[in-house]
């Protein structure tokens, strides 16, 4: 992520107060043939979806520890008549089945409901305020991945194809899942969990749809990659171990901080230099660092916890391997020792979207947005945990643009920034384009046709 100047920032905050203040800002009508259905709905359920997603935006909540926001979705598909709402699935998972009342296929529709560990910045007047403990360390609590606005996103579909459901051919199962940012360490949770629990054992769908708005897209535009789109994502743990000694006698002790500082820079070779990333792209980086408390004390151990990104099973395994000896043997030459647990928990396979699906559900798409704003993106860094899910049925998982119209969706504040910004218009389109998605695909329409 790009280093932001103070002066970059002062202005995105004054447009995002003045924004946020004057209301829901509608996506434009576009000439393509959206399903007239969709625009009613849209019409008549926007200011819900926008007050439910500052609702939930103030009140963000870590992973598996949402029960506010299940509290809420929970009683919403309950009062639309929705069948076998299970609630505390995967700790606080909810899900829900629309029936139709005519024959037709199954689908499942997806949502993430958890927040992250981010300190708000943006100075909205529905900013959180919400500071908790993790990691040992306090820290503000914020939606700054745009999960608000996934799940009043889909709170609103769910209604919209309620009030559908005397006409509405197939069924729908509802995802409202926990943690896709990860569980607390020592926790199961996310899609896995909710998977190994049996959401699609007494429901089975044909096909999984799941959207998330993202800051490298204006507002107005979808985005979409056929195949592999976001990389496996996998942490790890290294503990680097030397001998506590005084600051002024370093040769009292074993230096901890000077033998992890060389195990991030030589593990930058492991990319750069072991994998042939001419062929896929591959990143590991660094997180965190945590080593002493005292200026001048060289303390006994350092910490680091980092993220590994690929493509490939094959560079996956060998990037494990070589970060682990690099750590162990970086160590060694400092007279540390390294413990390197690569990876450190189980991490997320490559988020894969159906080929045929994709070209089955891009013109529906367009039929929202316009042809010319679906575009079709290079392959995502970032990770998704929708990824078991599209394992079990062909997926089709796209983005909807967060960042204005007008400004520089290169430069904006990304996800997981603590200034990360949503323009509020990306709701509408976002609602359209799922609704437009479920019904075509329900309605058996080839191409979106």
């Amino acid at each position: 992520m790009r280093d932001l100047t103070r002066a970059t920032l002062l202005p995105a905050c004054v447009f995002a107060m003045l924004l946020a203040t004057a209301g829901p800002v509608r996506a434009q009508q576009v000439a393509a043939p959206q399903r007239p259905e969709v625009a009613a709905a849209a019409d008549r359920l926007d200011d819900k979806i926008v007050a439910w997603r500052r609702d939930i935006h103030a009140h963000p909540e870590l992973g598996n520890r949402e029960t506010r926001t299940a509290a809420l979705v929970a009683d919403h598909l309950r009062k639309l008549g929705l069948e076998d709402v299970r609630t505390g699935i995967a700790t606080t998972g909810v899900t829900a089945v629309l029936r139709g009342g005519k024959p037709g296929p199954k689908i499942a529709l997806r949502a993430d409901m958890d927040a992250l560990p981010v300190t708000e910045q943006t100075g909205l007047p529905f900013a959180s305020k919400v500071t908790t403990t993790f990691r040992g360390e306090t820290t503000g609590v914020m939606h700054a991945c745009g999960h608000d606005a996934h799940v009043s996103t889909l709170m609103g579909v769910a209604e919209a194809l309620a009030a559908m459901k005397a006409h509405l051919p197939g069924e729908v199962l509802f995802i409202f899942q926990p943690a896709e940012e990860g569980p607390p360490d020592g926790e199961e949770g996310g899609a896995e969990e909710m998977l190994a629990q049996g959401i699609f054992k007494d429901f089975k769908p044909e096909a999984v749809f799941g959207l998330h708005v993202f800051s490298t897209l204006n507002a107005g535009q979808l985005g979409y990659r056929s195949g592999p789109a976001m990389a496996a994502s996998d942490r790890f743990n290294i503990v680097v171990t030397g001998r506590q000694t005084h600051g002024s006698r370093p040769w009292g002790g074993v230096d901890p901080i000077v033998a992890a500082a060389d195990i991030i820079g030589t593990a930058q070779t492991v990319v750069s230099r072991r994998q042939n990333i001419s062929r896929l792209p591959v990143v590991v980086s660094f997180g965190a660092i945590k080593g002493g408390i005292r200026y001048n004390i060289i303390p006994d151990s350092v910490e680091l916890v980092g993220t590994i990104r690929t493509f490939d099973e094959g560079m996956r395994q060998a990037v494990f391997a070589d970060l682990k000896n690099v750590a162990e043997k970086v160590a060694e030459a400092h007279g540390a020792t390294a413990v390197a647990q690569v990876p450190d928990t189980k991490g997320n396979p490559v988020t894969v979207n159906d080929p045929q699906l994709t070209a089955r559900m891009v013109p529906s798409l367009e039929r929202v947005a316009g042809k010319d704003n679906v575009v079709a993106m290079d392959l995502t860094m970032g990770a998704e945990d929708f990824s078991f899910f599209a394992r079990e049925v062909p997926g089709f998982y796209f983005f909807v643009g967060a960042t204005p119209k007008g400004k520089d969706p290169m430069k904006a504040p990304s996800n997981h920034s603590p200034e990360f910004f949503l323009d509020e218009s990306a709701l509408d389109l976002g609602f359209r384009a799922m609704l437009q998605v479920a019904l075509d695909y329900l309605h058996g329409a080839p191409g979106g046709s």
